[in-house]
């Protein structure tokens, strides 16, 4: 009898993560993309190329996510995501604040890395600030009001709540069946696609590798975390698992909760019940992937604070979007493309939520900014 070796598994999983987050710093910080980024263009400058991008990214990220689910690869129905309770007011209260919150920091979770990695020192500060407040969110007092208020308002549907399985118990379809997982793939992926491609000016090398560097980048991590770094029986429990993860379930990149479990893996690295997972591994990979191409490309430069206000403004935003992503079950990568790429109801429901949240951000800078006819 062969005996599964899961901790050579694991070192697997934690080394191929780091090379996709890699990848993924580097393209980001050579193309720009940047979900806040997206909104802001879109509400500022009327310009859609960015949103462009992200849409591209979320299409092809279903697509690979529905295949692999539909070929057996992978379980869409054993993420955070797709529960069948839909935690509505929770998503929409946390979206908002995240994306309110990130117009504050000049990003969410991953550009604030490829910020990092670029050599700003205010992403450091509001690394820090999303960090502490999004432990604070998952285990400290701010726990208590999430769990107790916003997480108490709930749907439970009569099944997963992710598409497949809706239209599934709906016509008495089969959850398992791969025509339904490539149909829905392909229909929803499919018009996110043609949505970025539409605008022949949008076909450029550098949207492209937008587009498909990062959906790719998160239909890896799905691959690693839910066919490579799955056991179906640990030798030690006789249970399924899935190894080097925060939640005990399959993942794929998110940067909000990573952001707590790294800051608690550093702290309390003595303690061996502290172990490396696929969430604090990314967002090293990201750092270094991005600091990379800074440096290769003599783009990197230490950049501080302008003023009291810029500080202030920071921080608040960090802190937003850690309680906020903790609360929505996740940040504009974590909900608006991991989730999306199961077709989460609770992530398509998180998407108009970040939308709305940055546009009130914005609208308080331009407010902030605007001339004071009484001075």
């Amino acid at each position: 009898m062969n005996t599964v070796d899961i901790t050579s598994i694991g070192h697997q999983a934690l080394w191929e993560t780091f090379i996709v987050a890699a990848l993924l710093g580097a393209i980001m910080q050579r193309t720009n993309f940047c979900t806040m980024g997206a909104i802001a263009d879109l509400f500022v400058m009327s310009d859609l190329s960015r949103l462009r991008q992200w849409a591209l990214a979320i299409g092809i990220a279903i697509l690979g996510v529905m295949f692999f689910s539909s070929a057996g690869l992978i379980d869409t129905s054993k993420t955070i995501y797709t529960s069948s309770k839909l935690m509505y007011l929770s998503i929409l209260v946390g979206s908002t604040l995240f994306g309110f919150g990130m117009v504050l920091a000049s990003g969410c979770g991953s550009k604030t890395l490829v910020r990092i990695g670029g050599g700003n020192l205010k992403a450091l500060i509001v690394f820090l600030v999303l960090g502490l407040i999004a432990y604070m969110t998952l285990r400290g007092f701010l726990a208590v009001i999430r769990i107790n208020f916003l997480d108490s308002f709930f749907i439970t549907l009569g099944s997963n709540q992710d598409l497949p399985s809706i239209v599934g118990s709906q016509f008495a379809l089969s959850r398992a069946s791969a025509h339904l997982h490539l149909m829905l793939g392909l229909l929803v992926g499919g018009a996110f696609i043609l949505f970025a491609l539409l605008q022949k000016s949008f076909w450029t090398t550098r949207n492209m590798l937008a587009g498909f560097g990062v959906g790719l980048a998160i239909c890896a991590v799905w691959w690693i975390s839910g066919y490579l770094a799955f056991v179906a029986e640990d030798p030690n429990t006789l249970e399924e698992v899935f190894l080097v993860t925060n939640s005990g379930k399959m993942e794929s990149l998110s940067f909000v909760a990573p952001y707590a479990y790294f800051l608690d893996w550093l702290m309390f690295y003595s303690d061996t019940s502290k172990v490396l997972t696929i969430g604090v591994v990314a967002v090293v990979g990201m750092v270094c992937g991005s600091a990379a191409v800074a440096i290769a490309s003599k783009t990197f430069r230490w950049e501080s604070f302008v003023n009291a206000e810029d500080t202030v403004n920071h921080m608040i935003g960090g802190a937003l979007m850690g309680f906020g992503g903790i609360t929505a079950l996740g940040c504009t990568i974590g909900q608006g493309l991991s989730g999306l790429s199961t077709l989460s109801l609770g992530s398509f429901l998180a998407l108009p939520g970040f939308f709305l949240g940055a546009y009130l951000g914005l609208r308080y800078l331009q407010m902030r900014l605007a001339p004071n006819p009484c001075a």
